[in-house]
């Protein structure tokens, strides 16, 4: 079984980042390093590299790396904060965040991500702690498990799966992927061409057991207070909610807070864009596609942190809807 796993938008996610070569830049995703190795290759001798990761086989994969100014610490990235307060760095030129799922991950049957192979029902993306997906299976209810579908999945058919595997599981337990593969097909009647009837569960499933969206929304404004001045944050996402996440987390802090009108506050005391959208959202090639089918439903999005120190010529601006 081939799990080589090929970074997505590499080039372009490298590109994005406008690594310096003396800078300091984490990969919040390290998965099987592909980013990480590019952004070594941009690097001086006094660059580095920090990379997070909880997966053990992507950390066993990171401390194969050997490169003195590479470190892989084994955390969820939604710590970012913390580690790299542990590690004495207090800011960095750079964040990138990969949100998808490797094919280490999806070709390894025991992980339980993908509904193609037989295996275990687990889905965590951190083996060692938290609910499986079959564990939570065995105990939500059909309302919960219908409302995760629906919400995560986006899945029209969600009530009728969820209805389909609380009776499933009646019978008995539901541990493995076929098994529940078999039961969504039964639930779902219609789907778009070439897309497996149970996609849109098991993406739900994973989002769910891993909290995926919730660690997301705890990282990205912990990576912009860690930014230096023209620090870039990168993020490739591979599903409508998370792109959706980002893309609005980007554009509030790229514009000025809104103040009351008449508000008796100058414009320099008012709370300032942190961020400067780059360029439009980028999307993989053709050719890319065709080359990894995985990457189809990439987007990268990238934001510059906006210079820290106030401009001298705005010590004396007014808000301009106070008049002079």
């Amino acid at each position: 079984m081939n799990s080589q796993h090929v970074a997505v938008l590499l080039n372009e996610a490298i590109e994005a980042l406008n690594v310096r070569p003396d800078g300091v830049y984490v990969d919040s995703t390290f998965g099987q390093g592909g980013h990480s190795r590019a952004i070594l290759r941009k690097l001086s001798a006094k660059g580095r590299l920090i990379a997070l990761d909880k997966d053990m086989v992507a950390i066993a994969a990171g401390r194969a790396l050997t490169d003195s100014r590479f470190c892989i610490v084994r955390s969820s990235f939604s710590r970012l904060r913390e580690v790299l307060l542990e590690l004495n760095v207090p800011q960095v030129d750079g964040v990138l965040l990969d949100l998808g799922v490797s094919a280490m991950q999806l070709q390894e049957p025991a992980r339980g991500f993908s509904f193609r192979l037989d295996g275990p029902l687990d889905m965590r993306m951190d083996t060692s702690r938290g609910q499986t997906a079959a564990q939570w299976l065995a105990s939500a209810s059909e309302k919960e498990i219908g409302e995760v579908i629906k919400k995560y999945g986006e899945e029209r058919f969600a009530k009728q799966i969820a209805r389909k595997i609380v009776a499933a599981r009646a019978r008995g337990p539901v541990r493995t992927t076929r098994q529940l593969a078999q039961i969504v097909a039964k639930a779902v009647r219609t789907r778009e061409p070439g897309q497996d009837p149970a996609t849109r569960t098991f993406q739900a499933l994973r989002i769910h057991i891993n909290q995926e969206l919730e660690e997301l929304s705890i990282v990205l404004p912990q990576a912009v207070d860690l930014l230096r001045s023209l620090g870039r944050l990168v993020v490739i996402s591979f599903h409508s909610l998370e792109d959706r996440m980002v893309k609005r987390f980007m554009r509030a802090m790229s514009k000025c807070e809104s103040l009351p009108e008449k508000l008796p506050i100058r414009a320099v005391d008012a709370a300032q864009p942190k961020l400067r959208l780059i360029g439009k959202p980028i999307k993989p090639s053709h050719e890319e596609i065709r080359a990894n089918p995985r990457a189809r439903s990439a987007v990268l999005r990238v934001a510059e942190r906006i210079e820290t120190t106030r401009n001298a010529n705005m010590a004396g601006a007014v808000d301009p809807r106070r008049g002079g």
